[in-house]
């Protein structure tokens, strides 16, 4: 999981200009830039309905987009299906996991490599994820179903480092999870970073989300209204006011 040495060191492997998206009319995501360079980890926080998840799924390519443009590894890719960009190395674990729950926690896994035909690095890959996720490990033959809320969402993860991306798209990860499955489940994704992929994460706790990330993207209303890096954000008032529960 390594740098593209085809991608110049200046352009950005993720770019967003002027992007729009619009649900029956009403315009949900209202004309943002935004950018990601290559083994950068960078959060986009905000209240609910602000835009971040239908962001994340528009770059995934789960949603259309109504204007704009979304560039990946500097080539346009608006118009590209989902399945083409998770080949490209652009992988979401959606905000609620989005697990197979009736089938067991290898085929959730498994499902993850559809798109690949190397059966020996898929192993290989199987493996580094056991690693990584020993209590996935555990419960290989499990229905993923009766797992606890902490353990689909590792499996969501693991799922999604199956397709090997370049860039990992996490939609709240810690949703709803006790405090020590979310240190967890954020010593895996610090791992995976520290192997070179580049995450952009979407996360409701401010500021677990700015202690995390080296740069982080404020989003009110379908707009970016802030932006600087993940320290300068904790100490901005705006930010503590709004996020952290502080007065400004």
């Amino acid at each position: 999981m390594q740098t593209d040495p085809r991608l110049e060191p200046s352009t950005p492997l993720l770019r967003l200009q002027e992007l729009k998206i619009a649900y029956g009319g009403i315009q949900a995501v209202k004309g943002i830039a935004l950018e990601l360079h290559a083994g950068e980890t960078v959060c986009l926080i905000g209240a609910n309905g602000a835009g971040k998840t239908t962001t994340l799924n528009a770059i995934a390519g789960v949603l259309p987009i109504a204007g704009g443009d979304i560039h990946y590894k500097g080539e346009r890719i608006n118009a590209l299906p989902a399945h083409r960009r998770l080949r490209a190395g652009i992988a979401l674990v959606p905000e609620g996991r989005g697990i197979f729950t009736r089938l067991t926690v290898e085929e959730n896994l498994r499902m993850g490599a559809y798109t690949r035909k190397d059966a020996a690095a898929i192993e290989a890959d199987l493996e580094r994820v056991y690693t990584m996720l020993p209590r996935v490990k555990e419960r290989l033959a499990q229905v993923a179903g009766t797992l606890s809320g902490g353990e689909q969402q590792m499996v969501a993860i693991g799922r999604a480092l199956l397709s090997r991306p370049r860039l990992l798209l996490l939609d709240e990860p810690s949703m709803g999870l006790a405090p020590l499955i979310v240190e967890k489940i954020f010593e895996v994704v610090q791992s995976v970073a520290r192997e070179g992929v580049t995450i952009l994460l979407v996360e409701q706790n401010a500021n677990l989300a700015l202690e995390f990330a080296q740069r982080g993207y404020v989003m009110e209303s379908g707009r970016i209204t802030l932006t600087g890096s993940g320290s300068a954000l904790l100490q901005d008032p705006k930010v503590r006011a709004a996020y952290l529960g502080e007065e400004a």
